[in-house]
C-alpha cells in the first residue's frame, strides 16, 4: 500500500472504528477478492463492533492498493459517504499503461460510478456469460444519446440482474455513453405506496449533495416531475436501471424521456411507454457446462475434479441458476455431502406448491427444503416467522426488530445468514435495508407452516401493539408504511376480530391511512376482510365502507378535510356518526356543523372516485364489471378497479379533450374519441394504441362498441351532425346517418340551425341504436337506418348523454341541470331522478347486467349507483328549488316532491305535515308566506297557484305566463305574489283581489329579484341591467346599466344604501342607490362571479366565482382585503368542487360560510381581515 494511502487510513482510524459495521463492508471486499474467507472469519470472532472494525483495519494495513480502493468503494456502497470522503485524498493512482486494475480489469472510475449508483456487487460465485453481456452492451450503445428503453427479460432466477450489472462494468461504455452516471433501483412488485417510497428514495439519493433540502414528493406525479428535472438538469446522459419490473404501470412513473434499462419477466412490459425499445432475452437455464462451473466455484474445485454426482445434481436442478446456487451454497458448507444431497433431490417427494411454466418448481421446492433443514433450530424458528410476510413486499429491518424484539444489529446478523444461504434477498439503499422472499420461497414456507400461520400472524400483531402501545408510527419511521399497508392483513390472518374491528372502525386510522396512501387500499380491505369483520354483524362494516366509498375522494386530497365534520354528516344510526359525535364533543373550541334534518338522508351512490385533474367527461364499466375506464378535459384515459378505485392504467391519449371512452364486448379494447376529431382503439391491458380513425370533420362526441363478441362494430357521432358505424378490424365505414335531417321540419328547429349529435347507445341485441340530439332521444333501426321512435325528455334542459340498460327497456339520461333521469323507453315514462353531482353531468353508463350505472361530472368525480336502489328511492326525490321559513324555533320547508307534488316538511323532525295531490303540469318553483298560512307554486305550463297550508286546498290560480315559472315570492303582508318566468316581464299579483301589475322594461329574461323597503323591488336580468321598481304603480324608478354580460346576482347592504352586482363578465360592482352610480368596480376574478354578500356591519363584501375563488373587499374603498384560493398549492384541487353558489356572514361579521360543492366555514379569514 502506498505511504499516502496508509497514512490516510491511520489518520482516520478512530472515526472508522467508531462507526462502521464490518459484516457488509467485508461482503464487498470478499466479492472484490481482496479479503479471504479466513480473514473475514477472524474479524467476525472479535467480541465487539469496535474490535471487529479495528481488526479489519489492521488487516487492510498489511495489504496493497487494491484493498484500499475496495474498502473505499465498500464504504460508498454501504452508505458511509462521510467516512469515504475522509479517505478520498488517499486513493492510490493507477500506474498501468491502460489505466486498468490488473486484478479484475475494472477501473476505479467504474467502481466509484457503480457504487455511487447502487449497482449490485458481483456475487461471490460468478460465471461469465459473455454472449449475453455483450448483447446488453450493444443494445445500450444503440440508444446513443436518444431516450429509450433496453429490456433484459427472462424467467425469474435466470440471472438477469447479475448479467445487467456485469455489462455495466465497462469503462468505455460508462465514459462514452453514460458520463452522467448509473442509478440502479430494485423495484419488484409494488403497489402505489411502495412505488412512491421507491421514487422518494431515488429523488433523495439524487439530491444528496444539494444545498437545499427538499421535502419528499407527496405523490407519484410530483415524484415523476422531480425525477424528470433531476435527470434533465443534474444527471444528463445518465442511465436509469429498473431491476425486476412486474407491471407496465410502474414504468409510467419513470417515462421521462431518459435512457432506461429494465429487467423483467414480462417481455411486453414496455408496450405502455414511448421511445426507442431494444430487447435482450436471457435463457431460462444454464447449460450443463455452466452449471458445473458454478458448482466448481462454490466448492473451490476444478470442473475435472468434481465427483460424478455433480453431473446428476445439475440434471436434477434442470439448469436453474437459482436452484444450482442453493445447492452450491449447501455444498460449500458441507463439501462431503454430494451423495446425500443428490439422494435428497432424487428420492424425497415434496408437495407441489402450484403449477406454473415460469419456474422449475420441483427443483426449487426440493432445494428449499434441504436448505431450511440445514439451519440451526433457532434460525429455523426465525425463518418460519417469515411465512406470514406479504408476497412481493420488501420489509424494512425495523419491522423484524419489532417482531423479534431485538436490536437492529442482531436482526441484520440473523437475516444475513439467510441471505448467505440464498434463502432471503436483501435490497440495500445506503443505510436502509429491506428484505424479501422470492414468491416461490414464500409459497413453500406458507405450505410448510400452514397450521401455524394464525399464531404467527397473531405474534406479529401482539409485538406491534407492545412496541407502539397506543401510538401509531409516523412517516419519518422506516416501518411506517409497512404497518399502514399490512397491519390489517396480519390481524385478519390471525382472525383477531376485535383488534381488526377496533382498527378498521376507527376514524383516527381512516384519517391517517387515507392521508398517506389514499382511500382505494382501505376500501379493498373492507371487502377483503369482510368475513372477519362481519362475524357479529355486517352493519358497522357497511357503515364505514359506505362512508369511505362516498367520501374517499375528499379524504385523499389536500388540504385534508376534517374527518369529524364528514362523519357528522352521516345518518345518526351510523357508527361513523356516533364516533364523530364523540370526537366533536371532546375537541373543545372547534367549530362543527350538525345536520338537523338528515333522517331522510339516502346515499344512492356506491362509490365516488376522483381520478382526473379536470372535468370527467365520460366513464364506463368493463363488461365483467371489474374495471372502469374514464376520460376528460385533462386529455388522459384512465382505467381503475371498480371495487376500490385503484388506478391500473393512465394514458395521455389525445391532443385535445377526450369526450368519450368505451370497452369492447370482450373487454380487450377501449375506444376513445376527442375534440381533436380523432377516434382511437387501445389495448385495454397494456395501453397500446392499435387503430386511429380520422374521418369526422368536427369534434367526435361519442363512441360506442356494439354488444357482439363475434364482430367488432363501433358507432361514433360528431358535431358534424353524422353518426357513423365502423367495422373495427377493417376500419371500413359501414353506414352513415345524418341526424340533422330529422329536425328540419320540427316546429322548434329552423333549417339553418345546427344540430349537435351528443351521444349514441346500442341496444343489447345491437339491432337498434339510440341517438341524442338537443332534448330528444331518437331510436334507429341499425339495418335500415329508419327512425323507430323519438322522445322529448325536457323542454328546458339538453341531454348530455344516454345509455341503454340490459333488457332494452330502461334508459338513463344525463341532463344539463346536473341530474340524471331513468326512463322506460317503451312506456315513455320517467322511472327515477338521481341527484348528487355538483356540476354538469357529462355521461351515464350501465354495467353489462344493468345492476349498476355510473355518472361522471364537471365536478371531477365519478359516482357509481345501484339501479334497483335508485329506482326504489325515486319516490323520495325532492327538487332543489325549495323555500324555508324559521319560525318560533321550528324550521319549515316547502319542497317540490317528484316534480308533481308540494310537500311541507318539519325540518327538525323530517316529518311531512302536508302534501298536495299530483299536478298535471310539472312544478318548477315554490314559496312560503312568512305567517306559514299560505304557499304558492309555479308550473311548467306558466300557471301559478296559491294554496292553504292547513289543508293543502288550492285557493286560487292564474295562467300567468306562456313559459315555465322560474321564481315566485310573497310580499311581507302575504297578500301579493311576485313572479318571473323565462321572459323579460315580472308580474305583481294581488291574489286576494285578483289584481295584476306587470313590470316591463328588461330586454332579456329575468335572472331574479329581491324586495326593498317601501314597496320597492330590485330585479336583475340577463341583459346586464338592474332596475328598481315601484310594485304598486309598476313604474321603473331607477335603471342601472351594470355589466356587459348577464347579471347573475345582487345583494343589498344591511343599511339599504348600496347594492352589489355580479356578472358573467367576471366582475362585481358596488352601487349607490342615492346617486344611481357605481362606487367601485371589483376586478380580479378569473371566472363568472356567481354570488355576493354584505357583512351585517356594512364594512365587507364577499364575492364568489365559478372557479371556486372567494374575495373579500372593503365596501368603502373597494380594496381587496383577502383572497381565498379555490385550490391548494400542492394538489391544485378545487375547494368547492366548482362554483361558489352562495355566501353568508355571521351576525357578528366574523365568520363567512360559503357553499358550492361543499359547505365551507372560514373563521381565520375574517379575523385576518
Amino acid at each position: 500500500m502506498d505511504a499516502k494511502s496508509r497514512t490516510c487510513l491511520i489518520r482516520h482510524r478512530q472515526a472508522l472504528e467508531k462507526d462502521i459495521k464490518t459484516s457488509y463492508i467485508m461482503d464487498c471486499m470478499v466479492s472484490d477478492q481482496v479479503l479471504t474467507l479466513q480473514e473475514e472469519e477472524k474479524v467476525k470472532q472479535q467480541n465487539t463492533q469496535k474490535e471487529r472494525a479495528a481488526m479489519l483495519i489492521d488487516t487492510l494495513l498489511k495489504k496493497d492498493n487494491n484493498a484500499y480502493r475496495s474498502f473505499y468503494n465498500a464504504l460508498l456502497h454501504e452508505g458511509y459517504r462521510d467516512l469515504a470522503a475522509l479517505l478520498q485524498d488517499g486513493i492510490p493512482v493507477f500506474f498501468s499503461g491502460n489505466g486498468k486494475n490488473t486484478m479484475d480489469e475494472m477501473t476505479s472510475y467504474v467502481k466509484t460510478t457503480l457504487c455511487e449508483g447502487g449497482v449490485p456487487q458481483r456475487p461471490v460465485v460468478f460465471v461469465t456469460r459473455p454472449k449475453l453481456v455483450d448483447a446488453i452492451k450493444q443494445k445500450l450503445c444503440s440508444l446513443g444519446s436518444d431516450p429509450g428503453w433496453v429490456t433484459v427479460y427472462g424467467m425469474a432466477g435466470c440471472g438477469k440482474t447479475v448479467l445487467t450489472a456485469e455489462a455495466l462494468r465497462d469503462h468505455q461504455l460508462l465514459e462514452g455513453y453514460f458520463p452522467g452516471g448509473v442509478h440502479w433501483i430494485s423495484v419488484g412488485k409494488q403497489d402505489k405506496a411502495g412505488l412512491l417510497i421507491k421514487l422518494q428514495n431515488l429523488c433523495s439519493r439524487l439530491e444528496h449533495d444539494s444545498t437545499l433540502s427538499q421535502r419528499p414528493p407527496l405523490n407519484i406525479e410530483e415524484a415523476k416531475d422531480r425525477l424528470r428535472l433531476l435527470m434533465l438538469r443534474k444527471y444528463p446522459r445518465s442511465l436509469l436501471v429498473l431491476d425486476d419490473i412486474w407491471d407496465s404501470w410502474v414504468l409510467k412513473a419513470f417515462d421521462n424521456h431518459c435512457q432506461v434499462l429494465i429487467t423483467s419477466r414480462d417481455r411486453s412490459v414496455t408496450d405502455a411507454v414511448s421511445g426507442n425499445k431494444y430487447e435482450i432475452h436471457v435463457e431460462s437455464g444454464l447449460t450443463h457446462e455452466k452449471g458445473l462451473e458454478v458448482l466448481a466455484l462454490f466448492v473451490n474445485m476444478k470442473i475435472s475434479e468434481l465427483p460424478e454426482q455433480a453431473n446428476c445434481i445439475i440434471r436434477e436442478c434442470k439448469g436453474s441458476p437459482l436452484v444450482i446456487s442453493l445447492i452450491g451454497a449447501l455444498l460449500r458448507d458441507f463439501p462431503s455431502r454430494w451423495e446425500y444431497y443428490l439422494k435428497q433431490l432424487q428420492n424425497k417427494q415434496f408437495k407441489r406448491i402450484r403449477k406454473s411454466s415460469s419456474y422449475d418448481y420441483e427443483a426449487l421446492d426440493e432445494a428449499m427444503s434441504i436448505s431450511v433443514e440445514q439451519l440451526s433450530n433457532d434460525l429455523k424458528d426465525y425463518y418460519k416467522d417469515l411465512s406470514i410476510l406479504p408476497k412481493d413486499v420488501k420489509v424494512p429491518t425495523k419491522v423484524l426488530c419489532i417482531l423479534w424484539d431485538m436490536e437492529t444489529e442482531e436482526v441484520e446478523d440473523i437475516l444475513q445468514e439467510f441471505v448467505n444461504k440464498s434463502l432471503l434477498f436483501c435490497d440495500r439503499n445506503g443505510n436502509s435495508f429491506h428484505y424479501y422472499l422470492h414468491d416461490l420461497q414464500l409459497d413453500f414456507l406458507t405450505e410448510q407452516n400452514r397450521n401455524q400461520l394464525q399464531e404467527l400472524h397473531k405474534n406479529i400483531v401482539n409485538q406491534y401493539k407492545r412496541y407502539y402501545k397506543l401510538h401509531v408510527p409516523v412517516l419519518s419511521q422506516e416501518d411506517c408504511m409497512y404497518w399502514y399497508n399490512f397491519l390489517a392483513y396480519h390481524m385478519a390472518g390471525a382472525n383477531m376480530q376485535k383488534e381488526l374491528r377496533d382498527l378498521m372502525f376507527s376514524l383516527d386510522w381512516i384519517k391517517a391511512k387515507t392521508e398517506l396512501v389514499g382511500p382505494a387500499h382501505l376500501i379493498h380491505e373492507y371487502v377483503e376482510y369482510s368475513s372477519v369483520l362481519d362475524q357479529k354483524d355486517s352493519i358497522i362494516r357497511e357503515n364505514f365502507q359506505e362512508f369511505l366509498s362516498l367520501n374517499g375522494h375528499l379524504l385523499g386530497r389536500q388540504p385534508f378535510p376534517d374527518i369529524t365534520q364528514l362523519g357528522l354528516c352521516q345518518p345518526e344510526t351510523s357508527e361513523v356518526y356516533q364516533q364523530a359525535k364523540l370526537r366533536a364533543q371532546r375537541e373543545m373550541g372547534t367549530f362543527y356543523l350538525e345536520w338537523i334534518n338528515k333522517k331522510s338522508l339516502k346515499n344512492l351512490s356506491r362509490l365516488v372516485v376522483r381520478p382526473h385533474r379536470d372535468a370527467v367527461y365520460h366513464a364506463c364499466f368493463s363488461r365483467d364489471r371489474q374495471r372502469i375506464a374514464s376520460c376528460g378535459a385533462d386529455k388522459t384515459l384512465q382505467v381503475f378497479k371498480a371495487e376500490s378505485g385503484e388506478r391500473l392504467l393512465e394514458i395521455s391519449a389525445h391532443d385535445d379533450e377526450i369526450l368519450c371512452c368505451t370497452f369492447s364486448a370482450d373487454d380487450k379494447y377501449v375506444a376513445t374519441c376527442s375534440a381533436d376529431k380523432k377516434v382511437k382503439i387501445w389495448n385495454s391491458r397494456t395501453g397500446k394504441c392499435l387503430y386511429v380513425y380520422e374521418e369526422h370533420t368536427e369534434q367526435v362526441n361519442c363512441c360506442q362498441f356494439n354488444n357482439s363478441r363475434s364482430q367488432y362494430l363501433l358507432a361514433t357521432c360528431s358535431d358534424d351532425t353524422f353518426i357513423k358505424l365502423w367495422d373495427v378490424r377493417s376500419a371500413n365505414e359501414l353506414k352513415t346517418i345524418e341526424i340533422k335531417e330529422f329536425f328540419r321540419n320540427a316546429d322548434e328547429q329552423q333549417d339553418d340551425v345546427e344540430v349537435l349529435v351528443k351521444c349514441c347507445s346500442w341496444s343489447r341485441s345491437s339491432d337498434t341504436i339510440l341517438v341524442v340530439a338537443k332534448n330528444k332521444l331518437l331510436l334507429f333501426d341499425v339495418t335500415t337506418c329508419n327512425l323507430v321512435t323519438q322522445v322529448i325528455i325536457s323542454h328546458h334542459s339538453t341531454i348530455q348523454y344516454c345509455d341503454f340498460c340490459a333488457g332494452d327497456e330502461l334508459v338513463a339520461v344525463a341532463l344539463s341541470h346536473c341530474s340524471v333521469e331513468l326512463w322506460n323507453i317503451k312506456s315513455l315514462s320517467k322511472v327515477a331522478d338521481c341527484r348528487g353531482h355538483m356540476s354538469w353531468v357529462h355521461c351515464v353508463t350501465f354495467s353489462s347486467d344493468g345492476s349498476l350505472f355510473l355518472t361522471s361530472s364537471e365536478d371531477q368525480t365519478i359516482r357509481i349507483w345501484e339501479t334497483n336502489k335508485v329506482c326504489k328511492s325515486s319516490d323520495a326525490v325532492l327538487k332543489s328549488e325549495l323555500d324555508v321559513v324559521f319560525h318560533n324555533g321550528e324550521v319549515m320547508i316547502l319542497a317540490i316532491y317528484n316534480q308533481k307534488h308540494i310537500q311541507l316538511i318539519n325540518g327538525n323532525t323530517d316529518s311531512i305535515i302536508m302534501q298536495t295531490e299530483p299536478q298535471e303540469s310539472l312544478i318548477c318553483c315554490c314559496c312560503l308566506s312568512e305567517d306559514l298560512k299560505f304557499a304558492a307554486f309555479g308550473q311548467e305550463n306558466g300557471e301559478i297557484k296559491v294554496l292553504q297550508l292547513l289543508d293543502g286546498k288550492i285557493l286560487t290560480s292564474q295562467e300567468a305566463y306562456k313559459t315555465s315559472v322560474q321564481h315566485c315570492r310573497f310580499t311581507t303582508d302575504c297578500q301579493t305574489l311576485i313572479s318571473s318566468a323565462h321572459d323579460a316581464v315580472i308580474q305583481v299579483w294581488n291574489w286576494q283581489l285578483n289584481e295584476c301589475v306587470f313590470l316591463r322594461g328588461h330586454k332579456e329574461a329575468i335572472k331574479d329579484f329581491a324586495f326593498l323597503e317601501n314597496s320597492k323591488l330590485l330585479s336583475w336580468s340577463f341583459d346586464g341591467t338592474v332596475k328598481v321598481w315601484n310594485i304598486t304603480t309598476g313604474i321603473t324608478e331607477k335603471d342601472f346599466a351594470c355589466h356587459r354580460g348577464a347579471v347573475l346576482s345582487c345583494a343589498v347592504s344591511p343599511d339599504g344604501s348600496r347594492f352589489s352586482s355580479t356578472s358573467a363578465d367576471k366582475t362585481a360592482k358596488i352601487w349607490s342607490f342615492e346617486s344611481s352610480s357605481a362606487l367601485h368596480e371589483l376586478k380580479g376574478h378569473e371566472a363568472c362571479v356567481r354570488c355576493s354578500a354584505f357583512s351585517p356591519n356594512n364594512k365587507l363584501l364577499a364575492t364568489g366565482d365559478d372557479k371556486g375563488d372567494i374575495r373579500i373587499w372593503d365596501v368603502l374603498t373597494g380594496e381587496l382585503l383577502h383572497f381565498c384560493s379555490s385550490v391548494t398549492v400542492d394538489e391544485g384541487e378545487p375547494t368547492h368542487g366548482g362554483w361558489v353558489t352562495d355566501l353568508s356572514f355571521s351576525p357578528d361579521s366574523k365568520m363567512l360560510v360559503s357553499s358550492g360543492g361543499y359547505l365551507k366555514v372560514s373563521l381565520e379569514v375574517i379575523k385576518k381581515v
